[in-house]
């Protein structure tokens, strides 16, 4: 059984896309807040369908919610 991941409009995600945050985000464990329009390039799927792993210049390792992203 293949798992399909969707973002926040029902767009397919695949392994290795770029996507959008679209709301902006505080990062727990930390001071940081992605901001609205931040992209995260080269996503990792997980287990789960609704999160996926990813990384942005200032955060290493951040799983995030599908319903928070767009695909870029």
């Amino acid at each position: 059984m293949d798992i399909v991941v969707k973002d926040s409009n029902g767009a397919k995600l695949s392994e290795g896309d770029s996507v959008t945050v679209i709301k902006d985000l505080k990062v727990k464990g930390s001071s940081t807040v992605l901001k609205r329009g931040t992209m995260i390039r080269n996503i990792h799927l997980t287990d789960d369908p609704d999160e996926i792993e990813g990384r942005t210049d200032k955060v290493k390792g951040l799983v995030l919610r599908t319903e928070f992203l767009k695909k870029a």
